[in-house]
């Protein structure tokens, strides 16, 4: 497993062996050649240096058994040991596991804590234990090993912070440190290898400890040596110093992914042997880059400036600016170069990648810049307002990333020619006649096709069947027209189709169940039609699947829940389905989104739908997926948040019964809409559990009953809709509901009362919400209204008094009125009940309306 385990002897030495070995017996005649050989190149080393291996073995986990050798008396001969070949002193321990694949879950990986034993290997110069799983905090006294040239612990769990002692390291030429737990600063580290004159580090590499933080230290331009700086991805706060010009041996700069939020200074025009500088990611340069930032830069090759919050930082040149440098890799993400495309990046002739994304270019392309850009493996112009034409026919020998997506390029869709061509993404732009009928022919090795929201016709080409592999597929949003190719069998690597929003006709052809594959599927919104085709069950991978909008009709497929258990969203909405919903739905645990609206079904909501949604959001998501959701009365096209989104449409159907009380046990619902329907019964009154219901819609039903005044609680509800029902009593007051005061989300409840509606429940007058100002005593309230309302309710109340006790009275006297009334129940209490739902308060309620 180790590389290096035994140093050769200098030739002068070897002669002498040789010589003793070869004629020493024919002298001597006592020594044997095999003796001499075995006994005289052999290494021992020393007991204390054996005992301090034998100890951190002892300290560590092997369950590979990766150190099986270590045993016996030499230790210069067990794997990834290292002896000088002077002193025997153990001088390199090389663990490194080159078998590493995964993260977790590692056979042959060593483990456990590293030992301080280490510290009795006084002439270690190489330490390499990366590619393994040691944790714990990082030991001080490594920083004691004072020979160390070589330090490396990376894709490890060490915790806590780089020790102080680790300043002693004046002769560390390589430490790389990336990707474990390290904590704290670095200021201490640097600033002790600074005050070292004769420190010699040349690489140091820290990224990926996540935690690390802090701003860079000033310190850092004291290491004059160091050529290669890796701080990405260490959450580093702040501006570059401006000492770093004085590094003026670098030749590698990357602190990308981090939160660097400052400005970049001019003195990194200094760094003439800069060849790589990465200062994109998470963070957000601000300020404006000049011709000083890259006033001395002649070998630099190599530049990435993408930053998160956008058009913060601003690439500021003159027009005819000639750069000291010739790139062969650009990535511009999210800063201000536009309006203007930048000219000067028609001097680089040496570019193999180029990405300018978001960057505010609203110009035309430079005339011959497809000519020029033909030796570009990866071109970029994302999220722009690009204008102008695509050659109509592009011979491209050696691109295979194309992404012109969310511009405004126009003509025809251009033919490419490429066998090496694997992504064309030519998303949102104004694109316009046929795809190319020989478009599997002209680009063989393609996997994404992405041609979405353009204003393409005619029919999507057979030719699209013989591309073998194909990812991503996705003609959305165009104006296809005729019937979905007939071969899709050898198409086995698809896992995105989106063919929605066209008007493709027909049947679903049989082929499709070959696509063994799919995850994303949607096809709606088209005028596909015929019973949803049982081979579907064979897609057992589908995590989304929409078919909305089309002509499908017959049954919802019970294998719908019985085979496609990945399932997290499913849109079968405005179709013409019919029949009742199965319970098998119920068996699909992960699905967040069902949208069964607009279709013809009956029956009862199942029980058993609380049970969905109950592994959480879906970890799966696709940066093309949409899907369009009834949300806040209109529709909306979710993108990018989408595996966020947890919904429930089911209205516009003929569905009946009860509203199932396990519908408040979907607590993650963002999205409920029930309406349009013939429901009755009452809201379930724990509906204030849905905490995350942002939009309800229960409109058009015949519900009774008050309005739970839990629903109150639902601090995050933004839409509502409870008219057209059976609603009685007080409208709940409080937290959100206080804000939604559009009366019309409750008419046509003709027994509902209190604000936002005009009309006033029993006791309003003295309910400080209906005074001015909440005060619930002005005088305006009760001029002219107190003595008239009291006078109202006193006769009321003693009208009800008359009258009950004269029916109930009668009732008691009379028999047959009894008999009437009462038949099917026994006690008297349940006979009071019965009356006065069935007299009493359809009389109350008349005198209530008619004095309103």
């Amino acid at each position: 497993m180790g590389r290096t385990h035994i140093y050769i002897s200098n030739s002068h030495l070897l002669c002498q062996v040789l010589f003793l070995c070869v004629l020493g017996p024919a002298f001597l005649g006592v020594i044997k050649p095999t003796s001499c050989t075995s006994n005289l190149l052999t290494f021992r080393c020393s007991q204390m240096e054996k005992n301090a291996l034998l100890n951190f073995k002892e300290s560590l986990t092997d369950p590979s058994n990766r150190l099986s050798s270590w045993v016996g008396e030499d230790c210069c001969k067990w794997i990834g040991v290292g002896c000088d070949n002077t002193t025997s002193h153990v001088v390199k321990l090389d663990l490194y596991n080159p078998l590493r694949r995964e993260t977790y879950n590692c056979k042959s990986c060593l483990g456990g804590k590293i030992s301080p034993s280490l510290l009795n290997l006084t002439h270690l110069s190489y330490l390499d234990l990366s590619l393994n799983n040691f944790e714990g905090q990082l030991p001080a006294s490594l920083g004691h090993l004072t020979n160390l040239s070589t330090l490396v612990l990376s894709v490890n769990n060490i915790t806590g912070e780089i020790p102080s002692s680790f300043a002693n390291l004046c002769n560390l030429q390589t430490f790389r440190l990336m990707a474990n737990g390290i904590s704290g600063e670095i200021t201490q580290f640097v600033d002790g290898l600074s005050q070292c004159s004769n420190n010699s580090l040349e690489l140091l590499d820290l990224s990926g400890n996540k935690l690390l933080g802090g701003n860079l230290p000033y310190s850092l331009g004291a290491l004059k040596n160091l050529k290669n700086l890796d701080l990405s991805s260490c959450s580093f706060w702040g501006s570059i110093p401006d000492s770093i010009g004085n590094m003026s041996s670098l030749q590698l700069l990357a602190l990308t992914a981090n939160k660097m939020n400052g400005s970049i200074p001019n003195s990194m025009g200094k760094l003439s042997t800069l060849e790589k500088l990465a200062l994109g990611g998470g963070n957000s340069w601000e300020g404006v880059l000049t011709e000083a930032h890259f006033q001395n830069l002649t070998q630099l090759t190599f530049i990435e400036l993408g930053i998160s919050t956008r058009w913060s930082l601003v690439l500021n040149v003159k027009h005819e600016w000639v750069p000291p440098f010739s790139l062969t890799y650009i990535v511009f993400n999210r800063m201000k170069i536009g309006p203007k495309f930048p000219a000067w990046l028609q001097t680089q002739n040496e570019l193999k990648y180029l990405s300018l994304v978001d960057v505010g270019i609203s110009d035309t392309l430079p005339q011959g810049f497809w000519n020029s850009s033909s030796s570009l493996s990866y071109l970029s112009l994302y999220q722009n307002q690009i204008r102008g034409q695509v050659p109509y026919y592009q011979s491209y020998s050696i691109t295979y990333y194309l992404d012109l997506r969310f511009n405004n390029f126009e003509g025809q869709v251009p033919l490419f020619h490429s066998k090496f061509m694997k992504v064309l993404y030519l998303e949102e732009n104004m694109f316009s006649g046929a795809v190319p009928e020989n478009i599997g022919e002209l680009l063989p090795n393609l996997l994404h096709l992405v041609l979405s929201s353009n204003f393409i016709t005619g029919r999507i080409p057979p030719s699209i069947g013989i591309l073998k592999s194909l990812e991503i597929l996705a003609l959305r949003n165009n104006s296809l027209s005729g019937e979905l190719p007939p071969h899709w069998d050898d198409m086995q690597s698809l896992y995105f189709l989106d063919i929605s929003d066209n008007n493709i006709s027909g049947k679903l052809p049989s082929s499709m169940q070959f696509l063994s594959s799919l995850q994303w599927l949607s096809l709606g919104q088209n005028h596909l039609e015929g019973e949803l085709p049982s081979f579907l069950r064979e897609c057992t991978k589908l995590i989304s699947l929409d078919l909305g909008g089309n002509k499908f009709f017959g049954n919802i497929p019970v294998w719908i829940g019985e085979s496609l258990s990945n399932l997290s969203r499913l849109s079968l909405r405005s179709n013409l389905f019919d029949e009742v919903i199965p319970q098998q739905l119920c068996l699909l645990s992960s699905l967040h989104i069902l949208d069964l609206a607009h279709n013809d079904l009956s029956g009862g909501i199942p029980q058993c739908l609380g049970n969905l949604s109950k592994n959480g959001e879906s970890k799966f998501a696709n940066f093309l997926e949409q899907i369009a959701i009834f949300y806040k009365g209109r529709d909306y096209l979710f993108r990018n948040t989408i595996y966020l989104v947890h919904s429930l449409d089911l209205s516009g159907n003929n569905l009946s019964g009860e509203i199932p009380d396990s519908i408040t046990d979907l607590l993650k619902l963002n999205i409920l809409n029930l309406s349009m329907n013939h429901l009755i019964g009452k809201i379930p009154k724990n509906i204030g559990n849905l905490k995350s219901l942002e939009s309800f819609d229960l409109s058009k039903n015949q519900l009774f009953g008050p309005i739970p005044e839990s629903l109150s609680s639902l601090t995050f509800l933004s839409h509502l809709n409870l008219s057209f029902n059976n609603l009685s009593g007080k409208i709940p007051f409080g937290n959100q509901l206080q804000t939604l005061t559009d009366p019309s989300i409750y008419q046509g409840n003709p027994l509902l009362c209190g604000l936002p509606l005009s009309k006033k429940c029993l006791g309003d007058e003295t309910d400080p919400r209906t005074t001015p100002n909440g005060s619930g005593n002005g005088e305006d309230n009760n001029d002219g209204m107190e003595f008239g309302s009291l006078s109202f309710y006193i006769s009321m109340v003693a009208g009800y008094i008359v009258g009950f006790w004269g029916v109930c009275g009668t009732l008691i006297v009379k028999t047959s009125w009894r008999q009437a009334y009462f038949r099917g129940f026994d006690n008297l209490k349940d006979r009071i009940a019965v009356f006065i739902m069935v007299k009493v308060v359809p009389l109350i309620r008349k005198i209530k309306f008619e004095r309103n």
